[in-house]
């Protein structure tokens, strides 16, 4: 009976000191791996390609690991003054899902439509409620019946790169800005 309350003792003591040399807890990564956002993208657009895992690579090289997505739908249009209205899901780890909105207006040498599945990585974003703002941004595209491309936007800290893949007759570059909200609505300012 001694033998086994020194046991039960020295594996308390054992446990106690492992966990002080082990130090805090980590806190969970809230961020996306390559991966992890390569495989959520191709089930998104419905098969994986080398086009888009070179606009995946490429994104990661130029910002890192983003801490969010959001995967949805648009459709836009443009003669030398343009619209874009948008609808998705925002992704978290460790949140549940929220439903988004966007919409806004560019000018530019930009002619056409085109219908879009989006993927948008997110950057830097501490709270879901940071994403409800304008992000200016430069957008140039091509479709002729389908197309695939990426830019970028940005307010403050928080950086969205929009993947898109679509269908439409569009050509040109504009600048202009997108305005991600709560709710849906026409207006585009």
């Amino acid at each position: 009976m001694i033998i086994n309350t020194f046991r039960r003792v020295c594996a308390v003591v054992t446990i106690a000191v492992g966990s002080i040399l082990a130090g805090p807890p980590a806190l969970a990564d809230d961020t996306y791996s390559s991966d992890e956002i390569l495989r959520v993208a191709a089930d998104f657009f419905g098969g994986a390609t080398e086009g888009l895992a070179s606009i995946v690579e490429k994104s990661f090289a130029d910002k890192g690991r983003p801490n969010g997505f959001i995967a949805g739908e648009e459709f836009s249009g443009a003669f030398v003054v343009g619209l874009r209205y948008g609808q998705g899901t925002l992704n978290r780890k460790n949140t549940d899902a929220r439903k988004i909105y966007w919409r806004g207006p560019s000018v530019g040498w930009d002619f056409g439509g085109n219908a879009s599945k989006v993927f948008t990585l997110v950057y830097n974003i501490k709270s879901e409620d940071d994403i409800f703002q304008r992000f200016p941004g430069v957008d140039g595209s091509f479709y002729f019946i389908a197309g695939f491309g990426m830019n970028y936007q940005q307010r403050d800290q928080i950086v969205l790169a929009p993947i898109r893949t679509g269908v439409g007759l569009r050509a040109g570059a504009n600048v202009g800005y997108l305005h991600y909200r709560r709710d849906k609505g026409w207006l585009p300012f």
